[in-house]
């Protein structure tokens, strides 16, 4: 096991940003394109017509990043009957009342009575994967979980809640975790899904994980989850996404423009998918916000934000990323081969 650090502020460099061509040269990963929903932070935002509207998008997979309300149980039901393949990752928000001193004096309950933490849990069951992995073996890719509940930042918070928990002290503890999910993972390509991102994506406020707040500036990532991602590498494990939410598009200190959704590096996607408010409401119809990712021989070819109606019809688009197109020509250049 590496030697990672284990002190109150862990250090991360900054992550070069840059856009490799990937290999195509697995044999055994799905010739066909898989289209996966990333839902961003939902923050009570979610009703029957997103399980219709993803339906209708015809998607393989969707991934949820959490903060679903302040222990909203309610809402965790809903999307633990989703009738579709999914893994999802719970957020500070959905143990809001639980996981820190501020939020067990302000609890709206009798803790000593009832554990939403713990309902929202067994609601789940598998399909949580925070510091766990789910594989799905018709898609040939495992979804690893980082760090459940996480707040972001360098500061190791909520001490007892993770000890009580998870029996974790600490960031190598943390990342020994994720770690050990990643390697029991059955299928050849590993995706990652974190509440909060990893460090390493800039420290600019307007970075995918930096602080919009003040002091302005510095990175609020996850250190664990970044030393994870940089050992499960190191082997030699595929990761053509690491998906996250928790610090929302929308910057606390402008209005002039958004936050950095997308960074590309070492042929790994990470996309920030935290659109909020992820409904919007435009005439007499209500729009639906989720990001979708392309993935086709275990790398990511196209991402878009896009807000549908009820129906799954898209009413707006955005281009997050898009595979050069010599490499995009590639993957559908190989697929027609195997149809021939």
């Amino acid at each position: 096991m590496a030697d990672w650090q284990d002190n109150d502020r862990a250090q991360t460099p900054y992550l070069e940003q840059d856009t490799p061509t990937p290999q195509l040269t697995r044999s055994s990963f799905s010739d066909r394109a898989i289209t996966i929903a990333v839902i961003g932070d939902v923050h009570d935002q979610w009703d029957a017509d997103d399980e219709r509207a993803l339906q209708r998008l015809g998607v393989d997979l969707v991934l949820l990043v959490g903060d679903f309300g302040n222990e909203a149980v309610d809402v965790v039901r809903s999307i633990a009957a989703v009738n579709l393949p999914k893994a999802v990752i719970l957020g500070n928000h959905d143990a809001w009342y639980s996981a820190s001193p501020w939020g067990k004096q302000n609890c709206p309950y009798d803790r000593q009575k009832e554990d939403r933490v713990q309902q929202q849990l067994d609601l789940l069951g598998s399909a949580h994967v925070g510091y766990s992995k789910l594989d799905f073996p018709a898609l040939n890719l495992t979804v690893v979980g980082a760090r459940p509940f996480s707040w972001g930042g360098s500061d190791w918070k909520n001490a007892g809640f993770y000890r009580s928990r998870y029996g974790v002290s600490g960031w190598r503890e943390s990342t020994a975790q994720i770690v050990a999910a990643a390697e029991s993972a059955t299928c050849e390509t590993v995706i990652f899904l974190g509440h909060c991102g990893p460090t390493g994506l800039g420290d600019l406020p307007e970075s995918p994980c930096g602080r919009d707040w003040q002091p302005l500036g510095g990175d609020h990532g996850d250190p664990d989850f970044e030393q994870a991602i940089a050992h499960v590498r190191q082997q030699g494990i595929s990761i053509p996404l690491v998906a996250f939410g928790h610090m929302h598009h929308h910057l606390r200190h402008t209005k002039q423009y958004l936050r950095t959704a997308l960074v590309a590096s070492e042929g790994t996607i990470y996309l920030n998918a935290a659109r909020v408010p992820r409904m919007i409401h435009t005439g007499n119809q209500t729009l639906h916000n989720f990001s979708l990712v392309t993935l086709q021989q275990g790398t990511v070819t196209e991402v878009k934000l896009v807000w549908v109606d009820r129906d799954g019809v898209i009413a707006s688009e955005e281009s997050l990323y898009q595979l050069p197109g010599i490499v995009a020509n590639q993957v559908k250049d190989l697929s027609q081969n195997r149809l021939n």
